[in-house]
């Protein structure tokens, strides 16, 4: 009866090792909040002092602290480390509010955060200010980009469209109001175009006009034209109708005049034009010339691009321009339409320069980050903006079929712009794939 009880003892043990070894392989969120949450949260609270005192992160108490501890307690005066204000559990790490010391800021911990994240044992740890003088560390256990879920309640809102998962485990959100122009950049099978997918069909769900520019013959934006208030196929196409969005522009503009408000959003609802998003495939197709007389064409389409890019913010008209690279070989107004895009997202890049392009200019610290993605990873990207701020997202898989399914159930949602529908996409019958054949078979004959 011994050994019986022996054998399963062991038997069980085994299990229950295997079981956690799959769980930690298959199942991280649920390895994590067994066993990687609260080891991770003893490990921080044992050893949280020495931690941040051999990082730097500490500083000498005031002198009537010093004087109290001295004189009063009769014990040993010790640095100060910031103050941990509050320490909570998530599916995927650890979040911890942080109260800082006089002498200390947010770029301190910033700076150690790889120190931080290896005598905690975590995956990562990013730092962002909450309030002036507060810090939140986002402690990641596992790598959550690995497997991308994104976060439950992530819906677009507004005109603010989840797309992405952070490093963080928190959904990357691409807000028109906060960040209204951004360039995308990177490589061949980078995933471009499923970040664009997922734009898509998060915007398809929302009272916007989508303006598709695909120079490509249409190839990637006819198949969500169900839902597009306009597309161009072709240069001299987008030439007439980015003169056409200029002009819509100017007319709004001239509204925002007439009421006395700088601010589309300021307007009353019923007076408030519809958003537009303009969404630019390979924007280089634009600037490119074959001859002589394009350059006429091109100065039109250059010109239209950096006046929507440096005011049609204020009358809801959003550019999102995507690309391979956006250098200076692109030719005249290339710097200048990329200074004005500035939210960010560079996927894997073919060499460092590109990755410069898009991140050099508002955020120097990514420009590593970006060259380091590897080729297995697609849908890999670090996203800025012009405040400094980065972090590394990955963007779910999206078939083209998925995509294309939403315009076509969204696609009551376009909205009624006269000026856009001399451009407006040809949307085909839907051509069942199965069924019985429309066809009679011919009579059999002797």
């Amino acid at each position: 009866m011994s050994d019986l009880s022996t054998v399963l003892e062991t038997t069980g043990v085994l299990a229950g090792a295997g079981g956690l070894g799959y769980a930690k392989v298959c199942a991280p969120r649920v390895y994590w909040s067994l066993v990687g949450l609260p080891v991770t949260w003893g490990r921080f609270t044992f050893t949280y002092r020495s931690t941040m005192d051999v990082c730097g992160l500490t500083v000498q108490p005031s002198r009537m602290r010093a004087f109290i501890a001295r004189n009063v307690a009769r014990r040993e005066v010790l640095p100060v480390p910031p103050k941990v204000r509050r320490v909570r559990g998530t599916s995927t790490g650890l979040r911890v509010t942080l109260r800082l010391p006089a002498g200390l800021e947010p770029a301190d911990l910033m700076a150690a955060s790889e120190r931080l994240r290896h005598a905690w044992g975590v995956h990562s740890v990013t730092v962002a200010e909450t309030k002036p003088g507060y810090v939140e560390l986002h402690m990641t256990g596992y790598d959550v980009l690995r497997q991308v879920r994104m976060p439950r309640g992530s819906r677009p809102d507004g005109l603010a469209v989840p797309v992405a998962l952070r490093e963080d485990g928190t959904a990357f959100v691409r807000d028109y109001r906060a960040m209204p122009m951004a360039l995308t950049l990177g490589a061949n099978n980078s995933g471009k175009s499923v970040y664009q997918r997922n734009l898509i069909k998060g915007l398809a769900r929302l009272p916007v006009a989508l303006v598709g520019i695909d120079c490509k013959r249409g190839v990637e934006h006819s198949a969500y034209a169900p839902r597009l208030s306009a597309l161009a196929t072709t240069p001299d196409d987008s030439a007439s109708l980015l003169d056409v969005l200029v002009a819509e522009m100017e007319s709004r503009f001239d509204v925002l005049s007439a009421h006395g408000v700088s601010d589309m959003w300021e307007l009353p609802e019923r007076l408030r034009p519809v958003p537009v998003v303009v969404l630019v495939d390979e924007v280089a197709e634009l600037f490119l010339i074959s001859s002589k007389k394009d350059e006429e064409r091109r100065e039109r389409i250059v010109t239209a691009l950096i006046r929507m890019a440096q005011m049609a913010r204020a009358v809801g008209i959003y550019l999102e321009v995507c690309r391979q690279r956006f250098g200076s070989e692109l030719g005249k107004g290339a710097t200048m339409l990329r200074a004005q895009l500035t939210g960010r997202v560079v996927h894997r890049v073919n060499d460092k320069q590109t990755a410069e392009m898009g991140l050099a200019d508002v955020a120097p610290d990514a420009v590593m980050a970006a060259s380091l993605i590897p080729a297995e990873r697609p849908g890999t990207a670090v996203a800025a903006d012009s405040s400094g701020g980065w972090a590394k997202i990955r963007t779910p898989h999206t078939s083209r079929d998925e995509a294309k399914a939403v315009c076509r159930e969204f696609a009551h949602l376009v909205p009624d712009l006269p000026v856009l529908d001399p451009y407006r996409p040809h949307v085909p019958a839907e051509v069942p794939a199965s069924g019985p054949s429309l066809v009679k078979p011919l009579p059999v004959t002797d």
